[in-house]
């Protein structure tokens, strides 16, 4: 990867460009609807505000997209198209066919997507999972994903628009929860759920999943926390229980996501094409299909 372009200079952009730098990375092109966000990239970075204009002008060696989540199917789609590898923010998509439709494409073309989940790639989580499988795995497990999402906007209240976003908790934390149950526990079914919502946004959840094992797993979403926990909790065979601590070591308001991009591009490096972004999607269309419908 020496070439890339980055659609979408929004408050998660920040830890993509600090990782592309780090690795001495050219950033190629850059990529927003608001022309202000591109102030202080030219004249040695394309400016763009279309992504096709983008795609058109600029040759990459891969794409990452940190635009509102409902853009995520069109510019991946575009990418893909062209041959382009993409990292994207997750999720996927909003739409489940959109997000089977990009699969489908990286698939068939052999062009890399990744989906990026940087809770993965959190130092304590590696290091939970380590332990965890050395001593045989969990019996057990939840996810805890909590916060107050006024405090965590940096200005993109579309986080807070259920047709951008897909929804709310369910739809953007949802996403980085489930793949840490997959992390531990490979694939997981919707056993039981439910959701709270605050005008159409979907602001509390408690999820219940479990593996093709038998192992049940819980999920833990609040956007209206006061404060920050994200956890991962284990139970093992013989009663000892494990914890890591998303943001421990990372003292200061989201410090830990500096790391954990960095693992995120290092992952897209070397990744072709992940079917976990699929797979969360899927727990995220489980989820509010049960809550509207009662059936999994």
């Amino acid at each position: 990867m020496r070439r890339v372009g980055v659609v979408g200079l929004g408050a998660i952009s920040a830890y993509y460009l600090a990782a592309v730098e780090a690795r001495g990375w050219e950033l190629a092109a850059v990529c927003d609807l608001r022309p202000d966000r591109l102030r202080g990239f030219a004249p040695h970075v394309g400016c763009f505000t279309d992504h096709r204009a983008l795609l058109g002008s600029v040759e990459l060696d891969g794409l990452i997209v940190t635009a509102p989540n409902d853009a995520h199917a069109a510019v991946c789609r575009d990418a893909l198209r062209r041959g382009v590898p993409v990292c994207v923010e997750k999720p996927l998509a909003v739409s489940l066919d959109d997000a089977r439709e990009l699969v489908a494409i990286a698939t068939r073309s052999g062009v890399p997507l990744l989906t990026s989940f940087h809770r993965r790639y959190n130092d304590n989580v590696r290091r939970l999972l380590t332990e965890v499988t050395a001593r045989g795995g969990a019996t057990a497990l939840r996810v805890r994903y909590l916060e107050r999402i006024e405090e965590h906007l940096g200005g993109d209240t579309w986080y807070l628009d259920p047709v951008r976003c897909g929804g709310g908790c369910v739809a953007d934390n949802g996403p980085n929860a489930f793949d840490l149950v997959r992390l531990f526990l490979g694939d997981v079914d919707l056993v039981h759920a439910v959701v709270k919502e605050e005008g159409g946004t979907d602001r509390q959840a408690v999820i219940e999943l479990e593996s093709a094992s038998g192992v049940p797993a819980v999920v833990e979403l609040d956007w209206s926390h006061p404060g920050e926990t994200k956890d991962v909790e284990m139970l093992l065979a013989d009663g000892t229980r494990l914890r890591a601590d998303m943001l421990a070591g990372h003292p200061g308001f989201k410090n830990s996501l500096w790391h954990e991009y960095h693992g995120v591009l290092d992952e897209f490096e070397t990744a072709g094409t992940d079917p976990g972004g699929l797979a969360a999607l899927r727990l995220v269309h489980d989820t509010y299909r049960f809550c509207q419908e009662g059936t999994r």
